[in-house]
């Protein structure tokens, strides 16, 4: 079903099936195949590749080659069927590839809303990704990784399989990340270690002072203290119990299952 609204380019390729909605714009030599929908507003530069099943939100802008949707590059994929979910406003620059998920786990690749991609970055199978993150040219994760919402990666990064990238994160250029960072830490290197905490990052987005010192003891405490992880949990949880924002840091110091950054 396409909507009255859509503009699509006489060069373009829309199979029967795809749901295209109002005004979205699908310019020249763009593939859509038929298990994709494509909400209102979003916009296909040209030469960009679409395979399903795909769902794309609302106001997405997409440029040249990237390629949306692909089966995955996991040899044990068998040709399931399953999904790529893509939120709204994001923008998905030159060359960055998203693969659709496996069976062996949920069966999902999921992006949020607000994201920048810029070039050649790659979202590998099974990942899930959160609001207003930002992946720099060349940033690449493997399968199964999970960023929060608001974390930047440097370019050229690469993120092993199963890490998990807290909330608020900035990695740096060129980062390794083979451990789970955990949340408002600055991080670089190869293999990936621990800076400081974000916090110009977080000053813009609003955190007031208090928490950001409640954040910072709790770095301390966990980095710097020389106190064994179980003992920082401890000294974390005492400050989450006023600041709702170190309890972050401590929910995902518990599920963490490749063990952090240290």
């Amino acid at each position: 079903m396409i909507d009255q609204t859509a503009q699509i380019h006489p060069t373009a390729v829309v199979e029967a099936g795809a749901v295209i909605g109002a005004n979205v714009k699908i310019g020249p030599f763009c593939y859509v195949d038929g298990k994709v929908e494509i909400g209102e507003g979003t916009e296909l530069m040209s030469h960009v590749v679409v395979k399903g099943p795909t769902k794309i939100g609302k106001e997405n802008r997409i440029f040249q080659f990237a390629s949306i949707g692909e089966e995955c590059q996991d040899l044990k994929y068998a040709g399931e069927d399953t999904q790529l979910i893509i939120g709204d406003r994001n923008t998905i620059r030159e060359s960055v590839t998203m693969h659709r998920g496996t069976v062996q786990d949920k069966g999902i690749t999921q992006v949020g809303s607000d994201n920048l991609f810029m070039i050649n970055a790659h979202v590998a199978h099974d990942c899930v990704i959160g609001d207003r993150c930002i992946f720099a040219n060349n940033a690449t994760l493997a399968g199964h990784v999970t960023v929060g919402n608001q974390a930047i990666i440097g370019g050229m990064s690469a993120i092993h399989q199963f890490c998990q990238i807290g909330d608020h994160c900035m990695l740096g250029g060129g980062s390794i990340v083979v451990q789970d960072v955990p949340p408002y830490v600055m991080a670089q290197g190869n293999h990936c270690e621990p800076f400081g905490i974000n916090v110009e990052g977080l000053k813009r987005r609003g955190f007031e002072k208090k928490a950001i010192h409640a954040i910072r003891r709790a770095y301390k405490s966990l980095y710097r203290s020389g106190l064994t992880l179980e003992q920082a949990k401890e000294a974390i949880a005492a400050e989450a119990q006023e600041f709702p924002e170190v309890a972050l840091f401590l929910s995902f110091l518990e599920r963490s299952k490749r063990g952090i950054i240290r």
